[in-house]
C-alpha cells in the first residue's frame, strides 16, 4: 500500500496533468475556430473548380491531357497520406493511416504495386517500420504556423513530376474531413488521373466558346486543381487536427479529475485509519499506567 507522502505527490502529479491537459484543450479550442473558417471558407471554391472543369471536360473533343485521362495504366498507385505533425489528438492519425493501409491490401491483393508519399510527422512514425520501403517522399509542416496554398502547391508540383517521371499510374489522397468537434471522417479522394464528373457542370448555361482552346485550358486547370484538392485536403486535417485534439485533452481532463478523487478518498481514508490506530497506542498505553 503506497504511503500518504506517495499518495500526496501523485495527487500533486495528476493536479498538473490536469492543468496542462486543460490549457492544451482552451489552445485547441482557439485554433479550431481559425482553421475551421479556413476549411469551410476553401470548400465553395474547391466546389466551383470542380464546375468550371467539368464544364470545359464537356467541350473536350476527344482525349483530354495526361493529368485527367491519365497514362492508360492502372498498376502502380500512389497513396499520399496527410497526417499531423503533433500527438496529443486521439485517434485522428490513426484513422487516416488505417484507411491507407486498407486501400494498400486491396490494391495488393488485386495485384497492383503501392508506393507512399507522407505529409506529416506522425503519419512517418506509424509506417515507417514496416512500410518504409514503400515511402517515396516525405515532407513535414512543422514550422508552418498556419498551411497556406503554398505548402499545397509544393506538394502538389511534386506528385505532378512524380507523375510525369512516370513514378506512379493513379494518386489518391488520404485525408481526415472536418464535420465537427467530434467527427472526423477518414476519407478518400484520388487526384490523378482527376476525377471530373461532368454531370457537375453548370445545366443552366449556354454553350461557350473557350479561348484558347478548351484542351489548353485544361492543361492549365488541372494541375492547378490537383493543388487545390491538396489545399483542401491539408485544411480539413488542420480543422480535424484541432477538434480531435480539443475532444483529446477535455476527456483526458475529465479523466485526471476522476483519478484525483479516487486517490483523494485513498488518502483520506488511509490517514483516518493512521489516526485511529495512533488513538488506539495511545488509549491502551494510558490503560496499562
Amino acid at each position: 500500500m503506497a504511503s500518504l507522502k506517495d499518495l500526496r505527490n501523485r495527487i500533486a502529479s495528476v493536479k498538473s496533468t490536469q492543468k496542462i491537459t486543460k490549457a492544451m484543450q482552451m489552445v485547441a479550442a482557439a485554433k479550431l475556430r481559425r482553421a475551421e473558417e479556413a476549411a469551410q471558407a476553401a470548400r465553395p471554391y474547391s466546389d466551383r473548380m470542380a464546375t468550371v472543369l467539368a464544364n470545359i471536360a464537356g467541350a473536350v473533343e476527344g482525349d483530354g491531357p495526361p493529368l485527367m485521362v491519365g497514362n492508360g495504366k492502372d498498376d502502380v498507385h500512389l497513396l499520399v497520406v496527410c497526417t499531423a505533425d503533433r500527438g496529443l489528438c486521439g485517434g485522428f492519425n490513426s484513422s487516416i493511416v488505417k484507411l491507407a493501409r486498407a486501400h494498400q491490401r486491396e490494391l495488393e491483393a488485386a495485384g497492383k504495386t503501392v508506393k507512399f508519399m507522407v505529409v506529416g510527422k506522425k503519419g512517418w512514425d506509424q509506417m515507417r517500420r514496416d512500410l518504409s520501403s514503400k515511402v517515396i517522399e516525405r515532407t513535414d509542416l512543422r514550422e508552418a504556423k498556419r498551411v497556406g496554398f503554398e505548402h499545397a502547391e509544393a506538394i502538389g508540383q511534386t506528385i505532378i513530376d512524380l507523375f510525369e517521371k512516370g513514378e506512379f499510374d493513379v494518386c489518391s489522397v488520404f485525408y481526415s474531413a472536418f464535420q465537427n468537434v467530434v467527427t472526423q471522417i477518414p476519407t478518400r479522394q484520388q487526384v490523378i488521373p482527376a476525377s471530373v464528373d461532368t454531370s457537375a457542370a453548370d445545366s443552366t448555361s449556354t454553350i461557350y466558346e473557350y479561348e484558347p482552346e478548351p484542351g489548353e485550358i485544361l492543361e492549365d486547370l488541372i494541375p492547378r486543381n490537383i493543388k487545390v484538392q491538396i489545399l483542401h485536403a491539408l485544411l480539413e486535417n488542420a480543422a480535424s487536427e484541432q477538434g480531435a485534439r480539443m475532444s483529446a485533452m477535455d476527456n483526458a481532463t475529465r479523466n485526471a479529475g476522476d483519478m484525483i478523487d479516487r486517490l483523494s478518498v485513498s488518502y483520506n481514508r488511509q490517514r483516518q485509519a493512521q489516526i485511529t490506530t495512533e488513538l488506539v497506542e495511545i488509549i491502551s498505553g494510558a490503560e496499562a499506567l
